[in-house]
């Protein structure tokens, strides 16, 4: 089987990580519930593991590093923990339905929303942001990048219109998180919010939540900590304020041991061959009678996916016949971003997305090529 579904999950994981989950799977007990052997050591890890991520994406205090269980996790406890009924908040319509449907729910509760349009390309249109603001408006919530189309949005750019106007700035980077570089702290975000499971290589089940110093998150989520249990309330202090529950200590096992590997081997290293093989791919279909592309390939940074259709047929049957006649697996459909596919009039058809990864060769991409040639030509 040929995977190009890496933006849904990368397959393959580096030795090192499946390596770290199995360790901690043996000798791991509950972190933060014991001063025995068993707990100190996923105690360590935990610990280990924040300190990491904070330097990684410029986390002025480890602490404000948060551990959920994926992206929607954490989206859900910021958009949550963060605004009111009586908030306008800005968003656009490439984002994902981990922002869309928490947003819609707060809605029926009388929560202003409006969305920031895109060109016939995919690209956001910022100019639009300023003419949305009005004096109740309390945040922005953006993707770094689109998992429909790729393209990149220039959130330093929209971040400077959060500070011109005190805005809270929420970021998804859920496609951009260990394959480009985020500083929080210079790009001038509030609250970062991403999944290990993708571009950081490490296991499914464990998402991040960066939280600058001065913003304050209520909590979603409230339960047993480890610590303060005659408390009646969620115990006020980072993380455990946001932190309820058994932490997942085998897959942050894994995510250790994966940004070291990243470190290792360089992000911008591997990131680029994802890219050269997205562009390898790109530029033996864009010419081919039938094929539509969507997204910006104009860009000189953008992630590794390239969504097509053939032709008008239907992307779950396109999807479905690279998978059993070629043994390629895609992901087709909506790829949970309804609004992005009204704006490309797509919501009929869907689209068929190939995503790489680093793993991924040029003999798999000219086994898709001829493949989608094989299926136009029937």
């Amino acid at each position: 089987m040929i995977y190009f579904d890496n933006a849904a999950t990368t397959k393959k994981k580096p030795k090192e990580v499946i390596d770290a989950v199995c360790y901690a799977l043996e000798n791991f007990g509950n972190s933060s519930r014991g001063v025995y052997d068993e707990s100190l050591s996923a105690d360590r890890v935990v610990y280990d593991t924040r300190k990491k991520i904070a330097k990684m994406f410029g986390v002025s205090n480890f602490c404000n590093v948060v551990f959920t269980k994926n992206s929607t996790e954490s989206l859900n406890i910021s958009i949550n923990g963060l605004l009111t009924d009586k908030d306008h908040v800005i968003t656009s319509v490439t984002e994902h339905n981990s922002v869309l449907r928490p947003l819609n729910y707060l809605k029926e509760k009388g929560l202003e929303v409006d969305y920031i349009g895109i060109d016939e390309k995919g690209v956001l249109k910022i100019s639009e942001i300023e003419k949305f603001i009005k004096k109740n408006t309390k945040a922005i919530i953006l993707n770094h990048a689109s998992n429909v189309t790729g393209n990149i949005n220039d959130i330093e750019k929209v971040s400077k219109i959060c500070k011109k106007h005190n805005l809270i700035f929420i970021v998804d980077a859920s496609q951009t998180a260990g394959a480009f570089e985020i500083d929080m702290d210079k790009m001038n975000i509030d609250v970062l919010c991403f999944t290990a499971h993708k571009s950081l290589y490490a296991p499914q089940g464990i998402g991040l939540l960066c939280v600058k110093e001065n913003v304050y998150i209520k909590p979603f989520i409230v339960g047993g900590t480890g610590m303060h249990s005659f408390d009646p309330f969620q115990p006020d202090k980072m993380p455990t304020r946001l932190e309820a529950g058994t932490l997942n200590s085998h897959a942050i096992a894994g995510l250790n041991a994966s940004i070291d590997y990243i470190l290792k081997h360089k992000m911008e290293n591997l990131t680029k061959k994802a890219n050269d093989i997205a562009k390898y791919f790109y530029e033996n279909i864009k010419d081919i009678e039938g094929v539509k592309i969507y997204g910006d390939f104009s860009q000189k940074s953008r992630c590794p996916i390239v969504s097509i259709n053939l032709k008008d047929t239907d992307s779950a049957v396109v999807s479905k016949i690279l998978s059993f006649d070629y043994g390629i697996s895609t992901r087709s459909g909506m790829h949970c971003a309804p609004f992005i596919h009204k704006a490309f009039s797509t919501l009929n058809q869907g689209m068929v997305r190939f995503s790489f990864s680093y793993t991924n060769t040029y003999d798999e991409v000219n086994v898709a090529i001829n493949a989608i040639k094989n299926i136009l030509n029937k």
